[in-house]
């Protein structure tokens, strides 16, 4: 499958609307996930006051991101870390392809991340002659059909059991099925083999704690543990935003991500990785270098509106509540973030002229408010855009009419004298090119015009 862009979402969402398919798999999954979200977070009794302490979190973190990232790196580097600043994807590509060079590696195991995807750092280690492999089940199943995620949290959400089945035996050549456990116990055969070959181990990074250096991953598969302990490097790339000041904030985020996310009370695996193991006999891995990721985040920080996107857990929430994302899905969106946070954070990654349509991509229902565990107002982040994308699209020309509109149409004096104007400018023209005056028509008769 080609990799569809987000200046085409129009012609995009088109043609996922007629894919029948497409659409029953979406929402079998978005509606899922939706009630099983309501259900996680009917069982805590302060589920609006654990929202109200993340965006607060997430504030103090964010007005102040410098100094709790310098901790952060002090504190993950006085325990053996090496971290890497990376101001953009290439840059962030061009570490991690180096470190690895630098080691020989062949083979790369790889843990769910959205960050990587983000940076398309899958085709920069294979153009270096790599063999990545993607360990989280949904990642496998896309990288085996060549397609982008399509959900943050289920990459795969948009395919059916039969499609997965049909893949495996293509690809993997297993007996025809469309048996989860047998599909899931093929999978589970090809990878470990993987991990046991595999030189480097790269993940992404679900928070990082400022107070002690500690990285935090979150999973249900197991195959994260594998990534970041079996290979003797291990690689974490993460965006600068998801560093949180304190161990004890973690509690917080603990009981909103999984809720939000999957509908559960706790995802099956937390690992908390901070520096590399002290003895032989520890588990971790013998180096750890971390990169640090901005590319755009610095831009989106610096504007008051646009910096509550960094808030932003990836838990997926507001694609589950989005009627757009439930009938287009995500690979329309042309990014690796879809929905509606994705609607926001695209543009301001690859920039307004590539995504200009994607703000446009919403109802302004309310939905992805709603449900955001750390109480993003995507409304109001579209609604920037979309008049940031208006005035650039307007030029000079065009502002500069609908300022001397604005002055005439508050100003009696002037209207009336434009209206005089136009009167006169009106039987003018009429005369010299012999026209009839255009007859009035209801809104009735316009419409039903053929």
């Amino acid at each position: 499958m080609n990799h569809l862009s987000s200046e085409t979402f129009k012609e995009n969402a088109k043609a996922a609307l007629a894919d029948v398919q497409l659409r029953g798999a979406l929402k079998n999954a978005t509606s899922l996930f939706g009630e099983r979200r309501k259900e996680a977070a009917a069982s805590l009794p302060n589920w609006e006051e654990l929202r109200t302490q993340a965006r607060a979190i997430k504030d103090e973190v964010l007005s102040d991101l410098d100094r709790h990232l310098e901790e952060f790196v002090r504190n993950a580097e006085s325990r053996g870390a090496v971290v890497h600043r990376a101001r953009d994807a290439a840059e962030a590509n061009s570490i991690i392809c180096g470190l690895a060079k630098e080691r020989n590696a062949r083979v790369i195991v790889k843990s769910k991340s959205m960050t990587t995807e983000e940076t398309h750092l899958n085709d920069a280690l294979e153009a270096a002659g790599m063999q990545v492999v993607e360990t989280d089940l949904g990642e496998y199943i896309i990288q085996l059909a060549h397609e982008p995620p399509s959900h943050i949290i289920a990459p795969a959400i948009h395919k059916t059991r039969r499609q997965v089945g049909e893949l495996f035996t293509a690809e993997l050549g297993m007996p025809p099925t469309d048996d989860i456990d047998k599909m899931t116990s093929t999978a589970r055969a090809t990878l470990r083999d993987r991990f046991a070959a595999a030189d480097v181990g790269i993940s992404g990074v679900n928070f990082a704690i400022a107070e002690t250096g500690t990285l935090v991953i979150v999973e249900n598969e197991g195959n994260i543990r594998l990534t970041t302990s079996l290979p003797r490097l291990h690689i974490a790339l993460m965006g600068i935003e998801k560093v949180i000041p304190r161990f004890a904030d973690l509690d917080v985020f603990l009981k909103l991500l999984p809720r939000s996310g999957t509908g559960q009370k706790l995802t099956t695996y937390q690992s908390f990785i901070t520096g590399v193991k002290r003895s032989p006999e520890d588990e971790g891995p013998e180096e750890l270098h971390i990169v640090l990721l901005d590319n755009g985040r610095s831009r989106m920080l610096a504007h008051p509106v646009t910096r509550q996107s960094l808030a932003c857990i990836r838990c997926g929430a507001c694609l589950n509540a989005c009627p757009v994302y439930q009938q287009v899905g995500g690979h329309a969106y042309g990014s690796v973030y879809p929905g509606p946070i994705g609607a926001v954070i695209t543009p301001q990654l690859m920039g307004i002229e590539k995504a200009a349509q994607l703000p446009f991509a919403s109802s302004l229902c309310g939905a992805c408010r709603d449900v955001c565990p750390v109480k993003i107002d995507i409304p109001q982040l579209l609604l920037h855009l979309r008049g940031e994308i208006s005035q650039r699209k307007g030029g000079t020309a065009e502002r500069l009419a609908f300022k001397v509109w604005a002055r005439v149409m508050t100003s009696p004096a002037l209207y009336k004298i434009s209206s005089i104007t136009g009167r006169v400018l009106q039987r003018v023209v009429s005369i010299s090119w012999n026209l009839r005056p255009i007859e009035s028509k209801s809104f009735h008769d316009l419409w039903t015009d053929d």
